[in-house]
């Protein structure tokens, strides 16, 4: 099995940076892209960047296209998200996710981390 642990959630002023965590322990060989999703309060759960594991191409949604960064860290499993000119709206729970090699989705998920922007 793969575990994920997020970190780095926190509060910050609208401007500023953040920069998000997740260590990803056991069956790692097993995982084929990470990404990291959010959910707003009282809206549903929304993508926002992904990476193949093993590096290469990287995605993201449109609001964060120039802000944010997925990046990892080879030596130690982790994946992160440096997030920057932060803005209100990114206020959310964000969530780290492994999509393990054969899957169709995003099978596996972190336990959330709060980010909360102010204005």
């Amino acid at each position: 099995q793969v575990q994920l642990v997020e970190s780095g959630g926190g509060l910050v002023q609208a401007g500023g940076s953040l920069r998000l965590s997740c260590a990803a322990s056991g069956r790692t060989f097993s995982i084929s892209a990470m990404g990291w999703f959010r959910q707003a309060p009282g809206k549903e759960r929304e993508f926002v960047a992904s990476s193949r594991w093993s590096g290469g191409s990287t995605y993201y949604t449109d609001s964060v296209k120039g802000r944010f960064t997925i990046s990892r860290d080879y030596a130690k499993n982790t994946v992160y998200l440096q997030m920057s000119s932060l803005k209100p709206e990114d206020t959310a729970v964000y969530y780290c996710a492994a999509q393990r090699s054969g899957a169709t989705r995003y099978d596996l998920w972190g336990q959330g981390t709060q980010v909360t922007v102010s204005s």
